[in-house]
């Protein structure tokens, strides 16, 4: 092997390689063009009120919400990994997730959700914006505890509906 005892790495990792900063290829630092899951800016100001204040502790905030929403709305619908989340999105995978649990924890998407569903049913002219009525699903709800004959299961050779044969 030649005198340095290398396998020659250090001319392959410079070898057309040009380290570049990701604004220097965004004229004005625009990064990208935008996903469809991003937010609007209509989008943005029903939502801008429902993210946290600073609390005043500590470092100023440098996070960009509506980039981490942003990043919340890009994994929800493409179902990607926490970690496989686009750079260009603007906020590391950690930082995104660590907001979405906290706003989880905290009940920040409870009340986002709750306010967005009111405006939706006040939108379509509904007379009170909180719904009256609920749907239950029939494979949730056991009918044999609550009828007087509770049938025969074919399949497992028993009366009613318990596990038991």
């Amino acid at each position: 092997m030649g005198g340095g005892g290398g396998v020659g790495l250090e001319k392959i990792s410079t070898r057309g390689y040009r380290p570049v900063s990701p604004m220097a290829a965004f004229p004005g630092g625009i990064m990208r063009t935008g996903y469809p899951t991003d937010l609007t800016e209509s989008e943005w100001a029903l939502v801008q009120p429902f993210v946290p204040p600073p609390t005043g502790a500590g470092a100023p905030r440098t996070v960009n919400f509506r980039s981490v929403l942003n990043s919340i709305l890009y994994l929800n619908r493409t179902g990607c990994q926490w970690r496989m989340l686009p750079n260009d999105l603007g906020t590391p995978w950690q930082t995104v997730y660590a907001y979405f649990a906290t706003w989880k924890r905290n009940g920040t998407w409870t009340r986002l959700n709750a306010a967005l569903a009111a405006q939706v049913r006040v939108a379509e002219g509904r007379p009170d914006p909180t719904p009256s009525a609920t749907c239950i699903d029939s494979q949730s709800v056991k009918g044999t505890e609550c009828t007087e004959s509770p049938g025969y299961d074919g399949e497992r050779r028993s009366r009613g509906g318990s596990g038991t044969s």
